[in-house]
């Protein structure tokens, strides 16, 4: 394997194994770290870790494994993959997963980029915005396990690590791969250990690549993986990048389930009900006992001839609280992944062979429900989500989109791709 990733979350996972695919790379996504060792032939892997909100300590022992897995497999360089919007608390898990892998692997820097032009997040002067306004100002402001209010990532990430934090701003990109290099040089000499970096454009992800094609460890969001790709391809390495994202298609009903509350998410679930049916789970039902899944199963299953359905928890900021303040925060998310994921399983049992899955936890419960443990990575239905296919006797599609990723029609769009 050229490229050996780990990523702290589901559908980050797959956001990363989009872009690698894009550039050619044969890639398959493990759910959790595997037991045995890969029997694909492939260019990259990319394990799927559900690390992002755990405690630290933990988070850094299943990427520690991770690691271990991925070394044994041969891979050349390791990638640790957050969010694009830099997903984290004061205590982690970005800065403490950063230095245990330094660590492991004997290496004294790394980089953290979790820009991604296309999908609206650049970094300047250390500063993460989302499409136009500061990520201290963005949804992310309201996110119900991470909420993020500060735009300064030296800064958040300083507050993670022990290591120097430091900053290689867009000038110092946008002359190049080579200056790149001397001003991470630079950096290593005045002892900073992780270096924040700028990135404006997709042109900038690609200078940033090929700057850091050298280092042990990268960590960063998904869009520097494109990069990473071209740079085996002009190698001559990717011998397959032409059928590297076919897929054969999956017969079988369509469904979609939502867990995600995202401002993107609470429009493509407006989106869809215009037209199409869609179903509410209620978490205060749920945790009063009563039968929400099967309820939502039952009314599932008299519609899948007609077409596919939406069965959602989404929730705009003011009802999230709501639930959250009656709950708890930790309650009310198990409570909907679980009866989401429950209700996955009824869906597959009908027929149902084409998931969508809203919302990276949401995304977890469901593939973990459905004893899924990798997945191939297929073409992109919006910038940082493919299809992707279960690897097994009967496989399923999936589409597992981040709370914050697709265009508003995403739902309509990703079914729309399945037909012939």
């Amino acid at each position: 394997m050229l490229l050996g990733c780990i990523a702290d979350d589901f559908t980050g996972a797959t956001d990363l194994a989009n872009m690698l695919v894009r550039g050619g790379m044969r890639t398959v996504q493990t759910i959790g770290v595997p037991a045995v060792p890969l029997a694909q032939e492939v260019d990259a892997v990319v394990v799927a870790l559900k690390s992002r909100t755990i405690a630290a300590r933990e988070a850094v022992e299943q990427s520690l494994a991770a690691l271990g897995w991925l070394r044994q497999g041969g891979c050349q360089q390791i990638y640790f993959k957050y969010c694009s919007t830099f997903d984290s608390t004061p205590k982690g898990n970005i800065g403490p997963v950063s230095e245990a892998l330094m660590e492991a692997l004997g290496t004294d820097f790394t980089i953290a980029c979790p820009a991604f032009p296309e999908a609206g997040r650049t970094i300047c002067r250390g500063y993460l915005f989302v499409g136009d306004v500061l990520l201290s100002e963005s949804g992310m402001k309201d996110h119900p396990l991470t909420p993020m209010t500060d735009a300064n990532l030296v800064r958040v990430l300083q507050a993670q690590t022990l290591r120097k934090v430091g900053l290689i701003r867009y000038d110092a990109v946008a002359h190049g791969a080579a200056a790149l290099r001397g001003r991470i040089e630079a950096l290593r000499r005045d002892g900073v250990a992780i270096a924040v970096v700028d990135a404006l454009s997709d042109q900038d992800l690609l200078l940033i690549a090929q700057g850091c094609e050298d280092l042990p460890l990268l960590t960063a969001g998904s869009g520097v993986g494109l990069g990473i790709a071209l740079n085996h391809r002009r190698a001559g390495r990717l011998t397959h990048a032409a059928t590297a994202a076919a897929l054969p298609r999956v017969p079988g009903y369509a469904a979609v389930l939502s867990g995600s509350c995202s401002v993107a998410t609470n429009g493509q679930v407006a989106h869809w009900r215009q037209s199409k049916p869609a179903l509410r789970i209620d978490p205060l039902r749920l945790a009063a006992g009563q039968a929400v899944a099967e309820e939502a199963l039952n009314w599932a299953q008299a519609r899948l001839d007609a077409g596919p359905v939406l069965i959602y928890a989404t929730a705009n900021p003011r009802e999230v609280q709501a639930v959250q303040n009656e709950l708890g925060a930790e309650r009310a998310g198990h409570l909907v992944e679980q009866a989401l994921a429950q209700i996955a399983e009824g869906l597959v049992q009908a027929g149902v062979r084409n998931l969508v899955i809203a919302g990276g936890e949401t995304a977890g419960a469901v593939v973990g429900a459905l004893g899924i443990r990798a997945l191939r990575i297929g073409r992109q239905i919006d910038p940082g989500v493919p299809w992707t296919q279960s690897i097994d006797d009967e496989p399923i599609a999936l589409a597992l989109k981040s709370g914050n990723f697709g265009s508003p029609d995403f739902f309509v769009k990703a079914l729309a791709q399945l037909e012939p």
